[in-house]
């Protein structure tokens, strides 16, 4: 099924993506010719309302051509956070329970549950973030509690998120920043720890759990994530739930449930690490996961064995051992340029500056590189809409407006712009990139698709 969905001449697919035929050729050949292939994705891949099907036709075309499990083969996925896979190791997701378990396997929710002791665990996902404040602003949600981020800047529609927050919802807010877009609208601000100032672990894209640890003392009231949010706990009456005195404790218990009545039909399992000690734990080498408790050797930080390749065996994590193909049906974005807004827009990051510049603006150095937001337009386009190089410029869609210094360069393709999205009302009021982008998610991962808004 997988392949007579994918079945299209190249012709038909370079004219689908834009591309030149001997292009789409030669990259056929140079995949066919290579057996060692990796193919690195990102943003452009995920940011996209089927970005989970993209994703599906990377893996299926390396198991299709056995590029998986062997060295400098596989799909690789670079993600837009430092610790993007820990987030989801830890059930960071509404749509996934944690220990990569999912809410769709009933017998995930029960073992879950018996685990932690309860019958009231969460039986389906909850709301992703475009969903949740949909939801806020309808008042299906009174509270809401936002932690280590800044959506009244980086989700798109960002506009009518700021709407939302400013309703009749309950708002808190922890962050190690005290004036954002987001902390103006909460009723309590629980001041956080920053990232040299936390304890715990990280994980990267190739399953490896590295330790983080404080280089610099907390400062004032902040506290650590996990100490906010068993305090506020232990207050509601779960102590007994939430008897932590140190992150190690957190990491242990999250261990033991990876390993909990699993019998090697789970990859996520550090089953190895479910007895270490404090001292161990903050002495801990980078391991890659699976760690298992038969692979452990001797005694000490650096001796719990981890797994440097998954798949090598032929086998995966299925039923039936077997790898399984999903077909897809590839398709355009939600929202297609028209006769009123011709253009794409996309948005993306700049080389100095990280997300929302809570951090990154304060750095008179970093922002030397690009001082103000700018929309990147070929030629072609800005002779047709009257634009000279420097000059300032809206941008408009059908979600909201910017105003933005004008970039003409080649390096965009006719009818494509581009925008920044790090600006914020703390930098530029009126530089706003996700005020302009449209709420279309991914069905499955919920991600925006932040890569393709009908613009002019």
């Amino acid at each position: 099924d997988a392949l007579a969905q994918a079945d299209a001449d190249i012709p038909a697919i370079a004219r689908a993506c834009g591309l030149r035929a001997g292009d789409v050729r030669r990259f056929f050949e140079l995949f066919r010719d290579h057996p060692q292939t990796l193919t690195l994705y990102s943003q452009g891949i995920n940011q996209s309302s089927s970005g989970t099907d993209k994703v599906n036709a990377i893996l299926n075309c390396h198991l299709l051509t056995g590029r998986i499990g062997k060295p400098g083969c596989g799909p690789f996925s670079l993600t837009g956070q430092p610790n993007a896979m820990g987030g989801r190791e830890v059930g960071g997701l509404a749509n996934q329970l944690a220990a990569h378990m999912d809410f769709a396997n009933p017998e995930h929710g029960d073992r879950v549950g018996r685990f932690w002791q309860t019958d009231k665990l969460a039986t389906q996902p909850g709301l992703r973030a475009v969903e949740l404040f949909d939801a806020v602003a309808a008042g299906q949600v009174k509270a809401v509690w936002v932690m280590a981020t800044n959506p009244a800047v980086s989700l798109p529609n960002a506009d009518a998120v700021r709407a939302a927050l400013g309703g009749d919802v309950f708002v808190v807010v922890s962050d190690c920043v005290r004036h954002t877009d987001t902390t103006q609208y909460a009723d309590v601000l629980l001041p956080a720890l920053a990232w040299g100032e936390k304890d715990g672990t990280v994980t990267n894209s190739e399953r490896r759990i590295s330790r983080q640890r404080a280089f610099l003392p907390a400062p004032g009231e902040a506290r650590a994530d996990w100490d906010i949010i068993a305090d506020v706990a232990r207050r509601m009456g779960f102590g007994a739930a939430f008897d932590y005195k140190a992150a190690v404790d957190i990491f242990r218990e999250h261990a033991v449930l990876s390993a909990f009545e699993n019998d090697g039909s789970r990859d996520f399992d550090l089953s190895g690490l479910c007895d270490i000690d404090a001292q161990d734990y903050d002495d801990l080498q980078p391991v890659q996961w699976p760690v298992l408790a038969d692979r452990a050797a001797g005694s000490g930080a650096d001796a719990y064995g981890g797994t440097e390749r998954l798949f090598a065996d032929g086998r995966f994590y299925t039923p039936s051992g077997k790898a399984q193909f999903i077909a897809v049906s590839p398709r355009g974005p939600r929202y297609t340029p028209d006769g009123v807004f011709p253009l794409t827009l996309n948005t993306g990051r700049v080389r100095d500056h990280w997300h929302s510049l809570t951090r990154t603006g304060k750095s008179p150095r970093l922002s030397q590189h690009t001082v103000e937001p700018f929309v990147a337009i070929h030629p072609m386009d800005a002779r047709r809409f009257q634009l000279e190089n420097g000059a300032l410029a809206q941008v408009e869609t059908g979600w909201g407006r910017m105003i933005a210094r004008v970039t003409v360069t080649n390096d965009q393709r006719p009818g494509d712009i581009f925008v920044p999205f790090h600006w914020t009302d703390q930098f530029a009021a009126k530089g706003r990139a996700d005020a302009l982008v449209a709420p279309a998610t991914d069905p499955v991962s919920g991600q925006p698709e932040s890569k393709a808004t009908p613009a002019r």
